[in-house]
């Protein structure tokens, strides 16, 4: 068996794409005759605080499933002060390079990508000792960060410009979560070998796929992270819900707004569920007529792995964020579109779907486009071929 390793900022019991994806991936490759581990710091997203079971420790080790998952300590926050921000992410560097000193590492590790100073660390100690570097890159930044507001175009960017584009370079197999991403880096990297690893999703779908809800209103409902690139709460506020429901499922930053504004518009048919397991999540989803995926601003390189987990649901989506998703969306014909932040679009968009568009058939069909196209083992059996 390959020894294989990779570093993550992000891995179950911590929810969302990025955990999804990397525990995904792993557990795809154990089953492919790889000897994986894992390296991660403490579980602490969404909320910014070490969870219950692992405070109190400096690190820990377990295997799940046949993956070793080390896990090391951090210092967690999700302020939106960039010094605690910056500390945060100097933490868990500061812990990788402790860990690469004292143990050894195998001959092939993949590194997320981002956050870029982890994944720098990673480079700039590992590349040395003569290791096959492979970098999943699912964001862009720091363009991915200008676009949402977060950086200005100062000393600071360009430093971290000059971070990506050393990452990429000493890289010997970079893994793009879209066309774009792989696009920019052989822009500045044009002999650099590439591959496009989707966010497509592994598990068995529940029974009862094909349901119909009750009631004239559409029951639209919103399922994920409740973050500013989200804009769940603005969303909120700019639908019109003359022909809809609106069901939301999360946690994050907007949490609290959100649930003020449903407790203070009472009168609006909008519900707030709170967090549930995403196997709950995909039970819960089937009750539901149309799948709504914003951004508030199209971020370049962009794909919301929702659009490939849905697919895998039979649900139908209302897309609202612009870029290569939109694209998706289009191409494979799964459901409807809006020009992202045209909330009058959106709204008109809304107003002429009917309960008779959003048939089984319709649901069928979408299925049978995740079984084909969307195919986590077919992917995977391609990544095997370059690693």
């Amino acid at each position: 068996m390959k020894d294989l390793l990779i570093i993550t900022n992000y891995f179950p019991p911590e929810t969302g794409a990025a955990s999804n994806r990397i525990f995904h991936l792993a557990s795809g490759l154990k089953k492919n005759n790889f000897n994986v581990s894992v390296l991660t710091p403490l579980p602490n997203y969404p909320n910014g605080r070490i969870f219950e079971d692992f405070r109190g420790k400096f690190s820990s080790s377990s295997n799940e499933n046949g993956i070793i998952v080390k896990r090391l300590w951090i210092f967690a926050s999700n302020s939106k002060n960039p010094l605690l921000r910056l500390l945060a992410m100097l933490s868990y560097s500061f812990s990788l390079v402790w860990y690469f000193l004292w143990n050894k590492i195998p001959k092939t590790v993949i590194v997320q990508s981002p956050p870029l100073l982890v994944a720098f660390t990673c480079v700039l100690f590992l590349k040395s000792k003569n290791r096959k570097l492979i970098l999943n890159v699912s964001d862009l930044w720091p363009l991915a960060g200008y676009e949402l507001g977060v950086f200005k175009k100062n000393y600071g960017y360009k430093l971290l410009e000059k971070i990506e584009r050393h990452n990429y370079k000493k890289a010997d197999l970079i893994l793009g979560q879209s066309e774009e991403i792989l696009s920019h880096v052989t822009a500045l990297i044009p002999d650099k070998q590439t591959f496009l690893y989707r966010n497509y999703p592994d598990f068995e779908t529940p029974p009862n796929l094909f349901k119909v809800s009750e009631g004239q209103k559409i029951k639209l409902v919103y399922a994920g992270l409740l973050g500013i690139a989200q804009g769940i709460y603005k969303l909120c506020q700019e639908l019109n819900y003359d022909s809809i429901e609106f069901h939301i499922y999360g946690a994050g930053a907007e949490k609290e707004k959100i649930e003020l504004f449903v407790n203070e518009n009472k009168s609006l048919p909008i519900f707030y569920h709170g967090e549930v397991t995403r196997k709950q999540l995909h039970k819960e989803l089937l009750d539901y007529d149309l799948v709504i995926i914003p951004l508030l601003n199209r971020i370049y390189g962009s794909v919301p792995s929702k659009i490939f987990e849905y697919a895998k649901l039979g649900m139908p989506m209302l897309y609202f964020g612009g870029g290569e998703g939109e694209d998706i969306i289009k191409k494979y014909q799964l459901g409807w579109i809006a020009e992202s932040g045209n909330y009058s679009e959106l709204n008109k968009q809304l107003g002429s779907i009917t309960k008779k568009d959003l048939s089984i058939d319709l649901r069928k069909r979408i299925l049978e486009t995740s079984s084909e196209i969307f195919n986590f083992e077919n992917q995977l059996n391609k990544l095997k071929e370059v690693i």
